[in-house]
């Protein structure tokens, strides 16, 4: 199933997306290298008295780094999160979150005990209010500031090893735009050093648990902040299309009349503002994304270089992508070219 959303760092504050909890981003969390907040329902951290989970020092991957990344201690994403927090909520059973405050995915109820079944659809198989309904949720996450998380706009040393934090507010739909920003931009060396060859969430065997995760914490974040716990993510099933059907009006966008760059002034989408999208300023300035405006949506369907992509996969493309047997093969990097996880990215 091919899902159309926007598209962590895996494993930590379980888990996580390269995520800063609102509640961690001050100086004393960051010099105590700890992020265990209570849990509201009994003020305890992590929900230890109610048995949630408790805090302790985070779990380190002990595996050797990969071929393409040939540097050590100079990048804030290495072992996430331990450049800024080394204890960080270990959450016990069916809970998770920062605090050990939900459910962990397909689990409901007041003990998180109760399995909750929920199907993402087809987007043209819904109805009219059920697509407008999707349409009013994004809107409102781009328009409500996120309760749970902040987003960092320096460098752990930028923010002298903690003493001076760098963090700032974002709205709900932004925030995962950053995220994914986060994860996969330019690694920093200082002065104007910029190693581009690494990606912490593509070209690499954690791909698909990357953005499963990432995109179950996306659908959480609507859930919540809409008050609709059935809400689930559409999908655009694209196998042999032609051209983007989903760039209408109704949809997601048309194309606007003079300018085929932009979107047409029909779509709500046409007054989005854009975020994260200018990397070589921020690698020019060694500083990263801070979520200003950078301008509105730029879209130009078809008008892709042909010479990397020439169209949309086919069905007897997916097909084939689906009978391969090895997730990973040979280096395990992008040159590994048929592997499940390489052949399907």
């Amino acid at each position: 199933m091919f899902l159309f959303a926007m598209g962590l760092l895996l494993v930590i504050l379980q888990p996580s997306t390269g995520q800063f909890p609102r509640v961690c981003a001050n100086t004393q969390s960051l010099l105590r290298k700890e992020c265990c907040p209570p849990w509201d329902g009994d003020g305890t951290p992590c929900g230890e008295r109610s048995n949630r989970g408790t805090c302790q020092r985070i779990l380190l991957s002990q595996a050797p780094l990969g071929p393409q990344f040939p540097f050590s201690g100079v990048d804030d994403r290495e072992d996430w999160p331990s450049v800024f927090y080394n204890r960080t909520c270990r959450c016990r059973g069916n809970f998770m979150g920062f605090n050990c405050g939900e459910c962990k995915f397909g689990f409901s109820g007041q003990n998180c005990t109760e399995r909750r079944l929920r199907t993402r659809r087809n987007i043209f198989q819904l109805t009219v209010r059920e697509k407008d309904k999707f349409l009013a949720y994004l809107n409102l996450a781009k328009n409500i500031p996120s309760k749970d998380y902040v987003i960092a706009t320096g460098t752990y040393a930028q923010m002298n090893n903690g003493s001076n934090p760098m963090f700032r507010n974002i709205n709900v739909y932004d925030l995962f735009v950053w995220m994914h920003y986060y994860a996969s931009r330019d690694t920093l060396l200082g002065g104007s050093n910029v190693w581009r060859d690494i990606d912490f969430a593509h070209e690499a065997p954690g791909f698909l648990p990357w953005h499963r995760a990432f995109l179950l914490l996306w659908e959480r974040e609507i859930q919540k902040i809409t008050g609709d716990e059935n809400f689930t993510i559409p999908y655009w099933d694209w196998r042999d299309a032609e051209d983007c059907v989903i760039c209408t009006d109704e949809y997601m966008g048309g194309q606007h009349p003079t300018n085929p760059n932009l979107l047409s002034p029909a779509s709500f989408f046409s007054s989005w503002q854009v975020i994260c999208t200018q990397s070589e300023e921020y690698n020019s300035q060694q500083a990263l994304c801070n979520a200003t405006s950078e301008g509105p949506i730029l879209r130009n369907p078809g008008n892709n270089d042909k010479s990397r992509t020439p169209r949309l996969p086919s069905s007897s493309e997916v097909e084939f992508c689906l009978t391969l047997t090895h997730y990973e093969s040979g280096s395990m990097d992008k040159m590994a070219n048929y592997s499940f996880r390489n052949t399907l990215e």
